[in-house]
């Protein structure tokens, strides 16, 4: 009997392979993780603690997608094929109260297991078309978008057959998984159909996001993140090298305490050749700014302890419309400067052991997830502009949440914090953040 692939190394093969084509369809993010290599190198020969979140290997190889669909019933093909990875839904994201408000709900599929995460943690950042929600989306609008949506397939109902056997089965054939890999990929693709230009520009006028989602005939790859160790030098190497960043690096400021959840930054969306179908039948040709390179450094995972006091420093900082420097000097008054400190306060996540010599030695649990905040702003950041948000005259906020979306996919979405709290719950001593 032929022995099956794991998930984890069909996750893998799926993660390099989009890799791959997204180099091909984006070259400069090709530039992004060379240079994310040679930061991650640097900084591996100059810290003497930087596999404390994790190998140089994991962290080097590590990566992140985002895609976003038009409606529960494309979220929930979504589901059935990321699971034939290893990949489940954990967290609800709502962007549509952000700061930059965007129309959508979001969650994250990726493994779930501590072991599964150390072999290949492959994250994708899954986006929703929130059309119920009126300040967005009209009644007459809305009809047409889910009419839309409703006539396309995302994906061959084949590979999600396949998908659900390879799920049951726990693995795949090595001939299987590499049909299986190939197609998944495909899906992904950048369609080269022509677009119509009147739809996708009267949804732009709602918000470039929606048409990005429902103004196309299919899905594609949005982003693919690399990590980095130190994500100021690679924001300074980029611009060195004369590629245009986004204003400012999302998330906790640049100081001189632990790293916890996560900051991210990216390079402009850039222009992108398309086709567009012209009202008269003709098809010419234009360019759309839709993709951008994202790259991110992830910390140390707080506890919901951790997250208020993370949340208050976020508007103490905005309040003071702080500089990095201030910043830095806010976030020191909110946050202990040691993990030491953290644990103490019960603020972050453990695993606590003990040494050989009876000490007690503590090991972070790196954060695994995603900020709406940062995701709403990165996403700002590469739009021309934010769209016609509240401007309809019905201000219906439609009641999108996590045991709504858990229904619409038919699956749990995890929570978080129970993820982290049970690995460190593995540790031999029982000290530390919510155990």
């Amino acid at each position: 009997m032929t022995d099956l692939i794991p998930c984890w190394e069909l996750r893998a093969g799926f993660a390099a392979a989009l890799s791959r084509m997204y180099g091909t369809e984006v070259p400069a993010y090709n530039t992004l993780v060379d240079v994310s290599t040679e930061v991650n190198q640097t900084y591996a020969t100059t810290h003497p603690d930087a596999e404390r979140l994790g190998s140089i290997d994991r962290v080097t190889a590590e990566r992140h997608g985002a895609i976003r669909v038009g409606s529960p019933r494309e979220l929930a093909a979504v589901a059935d094929l990321f699971e034939a990875f290893g990949m489940y839904p954990v967290d609800f994201y709502d962007l549509r109260d952000a700061a930059s408000p965007v129309p959508v709900v979001s969650t994250a599929f990726r493994p779930i297991d501590e072991k599964e995460l150390a072999l290949n943690p492959f994250r994708v950042f899954t986006s929703m078309l929130a059309t119920a929600d009126r300040r967005f989306f009209d009644a007459e609008l809305r009809t047409r978008v889910d009419h839309f949506v409703r006539r396309r397939e995302l994906f061959d109902p084949a590979l999600l057959a396949h998908a659900r056997l390879i799920s049951a089965a726990g693995g795949a054939t090595p001939a299987q998984a590499e049909d299986f890999i190939r197609e998944a990929v495909k899906s992904f693709a950048l369609s080269t159909a022509p677009i119509d230009r009147a739809w996708y520009d009267e949804l732009s006028a709602v918000s470039p996001v929606a048409a990005d989602i429902a103004g196309v005939g299919g899905t594609h790859i949005n982003h693919l993140t690399p990590r980095v160790l130190d994500i100021d030098d690679l924001y300074r190497r980029m611009t060195a090298r004369g590629i245009t960043m986004i204003d400012a690096i999302q998330g906790p400021p640049r100081w001189h305490g632990p790293d916890v959840l996560l900051r991210q930054t990216s390079f402009r969306a850039l222009a992108e050749p398309r086709r567009f179908l012209m009202p008269d039948g003709t098809v010419t040709s234009d360019t759309l700014r839709v993709r951008f390179g994202e790259v991110e450094a992830r910390g140390i995972a707080l506890t919901p302890t951790g997250r208020t006091r993370y949340d208050a420093a976020m508007i103490a900082i905005d309040t003071a419309q702080a500089d990095p420097e201030q910043a830095a000097s806010i976030w020191a008054d909110h946050f202990p400067d040691t993990e030491a400190g953290l644990a103490e306060q019960e603020l972050a996540y453990f695993r606590t052991d003990a040494g050989a010599d009876g000490e007690i030695v503590r090991r972070p649990i790196v954060y695994e997830d995603f900020l709406p905040r940062s995701a709403a702003g990165i996403f700002r950041s590469n739009l021309d502009d934010d769209g016609a948000y509240g401007d309809s005259a019905d201000d219906y906020a439609a009641d999108y949440s996590k045991d709504w979306m858990s229904g619409a996919i038919g699956r749990d979405i995890h929570d978080p914090y129970a993820l982290y709290a049970a690995i460190a719950a593995q540790s031999d001593l029982t000290i530390g953040a919510d155990r």
